[in-house]
């Protein structure tokens, strides 16, 4: 396999592992619920409750919570329709790769903008907690493990 075939392929590789991420985190979102991989002890109606957060913090951090959730769903549709038009154009009769890299391009870049959202919104949330809060919640994130990958499972791994 050439040099470049084989950056392609872990390119390929890497997007197809994300795209997976992102369409099993939107559907998470759509039904109301956290994926696996950040259960632990942190679902919606217990996490208030772990961090033991006050009325006026629980108030608060439902605010917070409402708007960011819809801006993560919206940012979710673009992501997908530009993986499914890249798996597409790969598995076209003729590649075309300035569009590969163009639908690559425009994931990644979306893909940025989602990572940019949460992490304005651990800021926004940080406002609301105290530093036992903040410590513990830090904890929590830190805690999760990734998830082995689509193409892990697909290939037996």
């Amino acid at each position: 396999m050439k040099h470049t075939s084989l950056k392609l392929a872990l390119v390929l590789s890497l997007l197809l592992n994300l795209g997976v991420i992102g369409a099993v985190a939107y559907r998470a979102i759509q039904h109301g619920q956290l994926p696996d991989a950040f259960r632990i002890g942190a679902d919606k109606s217990n996490l208030a409750e772990m961090l033991k957060l006050d009325a006026g913090q629980r108030r608060q951090w439902e605010a917070l919570e409402a708007g960011f959730l819809r801006e993560l769903k919206s940012g979710w549709q673009p992501i997908r329709q530009h993986r499914e038009a890249l798996v597409r154009e790969i598995f076209s009769e003729q590649p075309d790769r300035g569009r590969i890299e163009a639908e690559r391009a425009a994931i990644a870049q979306l893909q940025s903008a989602q990572q940019q959202r949460i992490i304005e919104q651990l800021l926004r949330e940080r406002d609301v907690l105290d530093g036992a809060q903040r410590r513990q919640l830090a904890d929590l994130l830190l805690r999760q493990a990734p998830a082995s990958t689509f193409e892990e499972r697909l290939h037996g791994k």
